[in-house]
């Protein structure tokens, strides 16, 4: 049993048969964004890592452009759910006041409460990582990797991971959650937490690609996107634009590179 599901009795329909049973089931919990005392967001959150969505989402929000822009983190439990307070540096704090807005996002929401259409396609500064490669043994080593570090998922087959490989290395962390951009949130707080440099490794994907990821992985800085599903053709451009090797439809018969092929040894 994962720490972040709970056993629920259920009845199968198999083979024309019922038979009763039990099955884990993913938690999902309201997690409340409070910078300051003032509530911004309110996702639906696996309620786990915590820490790190608070940091992921900050960063990748915009709110902060460091972990040291934050002066503080408490997690702490609510009636309805649960509060990640975070305390801004004075200058990111008197930013983020003129630009306040409420957020309700459902599970996995990505550009809940984007407020134009600048913001929904904002772009992020091209990726280092000019001369980062990965070889096709080495991509399905990483989704691999990746199949084998989720406890949730495995348990409930109801949760995203998104993680970071590195050549040579392999996994360097990996996160877990009901959403897939809450996943990759996650991952990025933790990568930017323990001070991680990420311009030589992969980040890795259990879900499709939408342009949200890759700008989500343009601000990590991380030069290779692998995922298991599909890419939008707005995710294949804007991955272009900023330089990122976007690699997808990754399975063990193969994967399919949308963009930069140099990065990936006999594909170009």
């Amino acid at each position: 049993m994962s720490a972040w599901s709970l056993p629920l009795d259920r009845t199968a329909w198999r083979d024309g048969q019922a038979a009763q049973g039990v099955r884990e089931v993913a938690e999902e919990t309201p997690v409340a964004l409070v910078y300051d005392a003032s509530t911004y967001a309110v996702m639906m959150a696996s309620p786990a890592d915590l820490e790190d969505f608070a940091v992921g989402f900050s960063l990748t929000e915009g709110i902060i452009d460091r972990p040291g822009d934050l002066r503080g983190i408490e997690i702490t439990e609510a009636p309805l759910g649960i509060e990640a307070r975070l305390w801004l540096a004075p200058e990111r704090g008197a930013w983020l006041a003129q630009r306040r807005r409420f957020m309700a996002g459902p599970t996995g929401c990505g550009l809940c409460g984007i407020d134009s259409l600048e913001a929904a396609v904002r772009r992020w500064p091209p990726v280092g990582g000019a001369e980062a490669r990965i070889t096709p043994d080495e991509v399905q080593a990483a989704m691999q990797d990746l199949s084998a570090a989720q406890p949730l998922g495995q348990a409930t087959r109801a949760a995203h991971a998104a993680g970071f490989w590195r050549p040579g290395q392999g996994l360097v962390a990996a996160r877990e959650d009901v959403g897939r951009h809450n996943a990759l949130d996650k991952l990025i707080g933790g990568l930017a937490r323990s001070g991680a440099l990420a311009s030589d490794g992969a980040v890795l994907l259990t879900s499709r690609v939408s342009i949200e990821m890759v700008q989500k992985t343009a601000r990590l800085g991380a030069p290779i996107l692998i995922a298991v599903s599909a890419p939008t053709v707005l995710a294949v451009s804007t991955a272009r634009e900023v330089g990122i090797t976007l690699i997808a439809v990754a399975r063990n018969d193969g994967f399919e590179v949308f963009t930069h092929p140099h990065r990936v040894a006999g594909a170009a």
